[in-house]
């Protein structure tokens, strides 16, 4: 049997009272409710540690779980039913998971009342969804306008082996030396390896403030939950959301092995980048990993160049096995950055002047039929092969662990994917590579793909 504690806590942090409508909206379980969201995303925060990537799996063993915004009349209280007892020390919440579960009602409140279904932000165009993620991430607290460009941005699988984990920890070690923060998608695996790993070089630098920020969203948090070192975390209300505030509020990125995910992330990134309105703007691009790894970069590598050609290539660098170098060639990127900013007068906390087309914000929902009609073949531009390259992979990451998509898979069998011959037999590749490489589930699970091609 499963240990569970229920309780009843006050918010940790700077949450501001919440109305009474606002509670209402909370505990409403209908339809139009969030109640649902916010249980899922405080399961997550209340599991962390736990090594399993099915999110399904993790709301099955804590079925009973339940959370409840109280209104009283000295502020709001959050009841917590059958919650993980693995959150709690003596009976007392762990202060960080506190935290982080008031970052969760901050983003979900906020998000419900005033994003969505209103007038103000106009979620059908470029600029409005822009507006949106601004708006969000300002809610929150993590833009820093009175800092110079240090965050990175680390992408990469959260099941990887203890090579990769440690490399990630080493570059990100040599980041911190170099006064640089870390962004990641605040799980396990890559995601929290440079954040341990500048963690120790800050307290080294003696930096007190160093900054470990963590960007999830409802559907994949269950099976990522936030890692302890993450001390800033926003849930953004979708994948597209989500990837846009990386690259907004990233002055570089860096990308360590992963799966679909990863892959993911890096054809969002790239597609973005080849928009010929972004050729000017300095966003320095890291793909790095340990020697082992090597044979695993020469396949994205390899993939990039056919699918989106050798105008991609050149984006990005490729550092094999040595961090200290990672590290120098991203902090002499974000130094360009900063100067270019500077000269153009444009704000350090957010990357207003980068151009994403409509193709990378429009929610993606990755049903049998919409992953059928993809148009995966190269009679297209290179930035829309890209888009719908991007969306074939979030659906596979889908079918893997976000609830909805397992529950799919399960009634209606395997995604069915459509490409011209060439580009199927790349994918394929790709895709074998990932499962070969046991990047699809974490170690000890076995892999049945949620798709065909």
């Amino acid at each position: 049997m499963t240990d569970t504690v229920s309780t009843i806590i006050s918010p940790e942090g700077s949450l501001e009272v919440l109305s009474q409508q606002e509670v209402n909206r909370l505990r409403d379980t209908s339809t139009g409710g969030v109640h649902d969201i916010l249980r899922r995303c405080a399961l997550a925060i209340l599991n962390y540690g736990a090594l399993t990537d099915d999110s399904r799996s993790v709301l099955e063993t804590y079925h009973d779980f339940d959370i409840e915004v109280l209104q009283q009349d000295r502020g709001v209280r959050l009841k917590l039913t059958n919650a993980p007892a693995h959150a709690f020390v003596d009976g007392r919440m762990i202060r960080g998971i506190r935290e982080l579960l008031s970052s969760v009602l901050r983003d979900i409140v906020y998000v419900s009342n005033e994003i969505q279904d209103q007038p103000k932000f106009d979620l059908n165009s470029t600029d409005g969804v822009t507006n949106a993620v601004f708006h969000i991430l300002r809610n929150a607290g993590v833009l820093a306008p009175s800092n110079d460009p240090s965050l990175v941005v680390c992408w990469g699988g959260h099941s990887i082996g203890r090579v990769e984990y440690d490399y990630s920890k080493s570059v990100g070690y040599h980041l911190g030396l170099r006064d640089l923060d870390i962004c990641t998608g605040c799980g396990p695996g890559a995601m929290k390896g440079p954040m341990k790993g500048a963690n120790v070089a800050h307290a080294k630098q003696r930096r007190k403030h160093g900054r470990y920020l963590g960007i999830s969203e409802p559907g994949i948090i269950a099976a990522e939950s936030p890692n302890p070192i993450v001390n800033q975390l926003i849930i953004m209300p979708d994948i597209e959301k989500r990837l846009e505030a990386f690259v907004r509020m990233g002055h570089g990125i860096i990308v360590f092995p992963g799966g679909v995910g990863t892959a993911e992330e890096i054809l969002y990134l790239l597609g973005i980048l080849l928009d010929p309105k972004n050729k000017d703007v300095p966003f320095p691009v890291i793909f790095t990993g340990p020697s082992s790894s090597e044979e695993y970069f020469r396949k994205i590598d390899d993939f990039i160049a056919y699918t989106l050609g050798e105008e991609a290539r050149k984006l990005y660098k490729i550092i094999i096995d040595d961090p200290a170098e990672v590290a120098r060639t991203m902090r002499a990127g974000v130094d360009d950055v900063t100067e270019f900013r500077r000269n153009q007068q444009d704000a350090f906390y957010f990357n207003w002047r980068l151009s994403i087309p409509e193709d990378f914000q429009a929610p993606f929902e990755p049903t049998h039929e919409a992953m059928a009609a993809l148009a995966l073949h190269k009679e297209q531009p290179t930035h829309a092969l890209a888009a719908n390259l991007r969306r074939a992979f979030s659906g596979i990451v889908a079918g893997n662990v976000k609830e909805n998509g397992i529950r799919a898979i399960e009634e209606h069998g395997p995604f069915k994917l459509n490409a011209e011959p060439a580009l199927m037999a790349r994918l394929d590749e790709l895709l074998t590579s990932f499962v070969e490489q046991g990047r699809m589930k974490l170690p000890g699970s076995e892999y049945v793909p949620c798709y065909t091609l």
